[in-house]
């Protein structure tokens, strides 16, 4: 008998919390699987989100209740932030409700680090033009500043996702393929 080539693919996981990933059978089988990952609030990543969460709110929230000198300036600076607090919500909630480890077509540390990189520069743009438009007026300047701060934020998270998606997959080989 003939036996034709045939595919065997094997992967590794980074960081599966105990009864998750290998030897916990299919999704609905297992009586340990919950749909929110109790460990995940009190990782370095969802701290760091709080806190870009939190600053993006504090600088969205001393802008708007300012009087603008610029109207172009200041919008941008709200749209900024309000999309960046809007897309750091998202991502804390998919890895809340555990969806990297459910929907795998999507490369999420990729993803994470292409939204870090433009959101950061964009924050960083929109902070530097809300500063030199502030004119010493107290709660733009906050809002500046507070957009400065969710900018280093966000810089050590492209950092953290860089370090996650590039440096990890390059140095250890997590697939092998044998045909």
């Amino acid at each position: 008998m003939s036996h034709g080539a045939g595919l065997v693919r094997t992967t590794c996981s980074s960081g599966s919390a105990p009864g998750d990933g290998v030897g916990a059978g299919p999704l609905g089988s297992s009586s340990s699987v919950r749909l929110l990952d109790p460990v995940y609030p009190r990782t370095q990543a969802a701290m760091l989100k709080v806190a870009q969460m939190a600053t993006l709110l504090i600088a969205f929230i001393c802008v708007r209740s300012s009087l603008w000198t610029s109207y172009s300036a200041y919008s941008y600076f709200e749209v900024v932030t309000i999309c960046n607090l809007i897309m750091i919500l998202a991502f804390y909630l998919a890895h809340l409700f555990r969806l990297p480890r459910v929907l795998t077509c999507i490369s999420w540390p990729l993803s994470e680090l292409l939204h870090y990189l433009i959101g950061t520069l964009l924050l960083l743009i929109a902070s530097i033009v809300a500063a030199s438009k502030s004119y010493s007026q107290s709660g733009l300047v906050a809002g500046a500043v507070f957009g400065f701060l969710a900018t280093f934020l966000c810089l050590a998270s492209v950092w953290l996702s860089y370090k996650i998606s590039c440096v990890t997959q390059s140095t250890a080989p997590c697939a092998s393929l044998v045909v």
